[in-house]
């Protein structure tokens, strides 16, 4: 199962205060993912809560500009994935009970934020005993010190959890 993370204009767009520089850099490998796994692909949307609770009343209070519903523009995908169905989350992690559902034994993973949804993925899925696979030149960060950091630090999760390439997946 390949769970594509995060593939939203809000991460897209170099004028949003979630923009992930490296963005563009991941489409090209993604598509060659789909055709990879197809029909055994996910994308996942992260979308602000109607109303935050807990630690999240403070991390919207630093990005209002999220707050926005989920039909909003800037939590579509973007237009290269358009249309496609997604699973939607309020929270950094999409791994959960419906992901969990469609993942036989072994996840790969890419998208944004390397250093941020992915990693919260990648680790939760580890803990529940899945394989993870995260494929590097599929993911982007923050910046790509956090990208190369959050790729560093899931290399320590070895053998659960593998850094690989498109290449050696195909």
């Amino acid at each position: 199962m390949l769970a594509l993370i995060d593939l939203q204009r809000i991460f897209a767009d170099p004028s949003s205060g979630w923009a992930t520089p490296d963005f563009r850099r991941v489409v090209e490998p993604a598509r060659e993912l789909i055709k990879l796994f197809s029909p055994d692909v996910v994308f996942t949307r992260f979308v602000a809560p109607e109303k935050p609770d807990g630690a999240w009343v403070g991390y919207y209070e630093a990005f209002p500009f999220a707050l926005q519903p989920a039909d909003a523009a800037d939590y579509q995908l973007v237009d290269e994935f358009e249309g496609a169905p997604t699973l939607d989350k309020t929270t950094f992690g999409a791994w959960g009970p419906e992901l969990a559902a469609r993942v036989d034994g072994r996840l790969v993973l890419a998208g944004v934020a390397t250093d941020c949804c992915v990693i919260s993925t990648a680790l939760a899925a580890v803990d529940a005993g899945v394989q993870v696979q995260v494929v590097e030149e599929a993911c982007a960060g923050s910046t790509a010190e956090n990208h190369a950091k959050a790729i560093d630090l899931m290399r320590l999760y070895a053998p659960m959890l593998e850094i690989v390439s498109v290449e050696q997946l195909r």
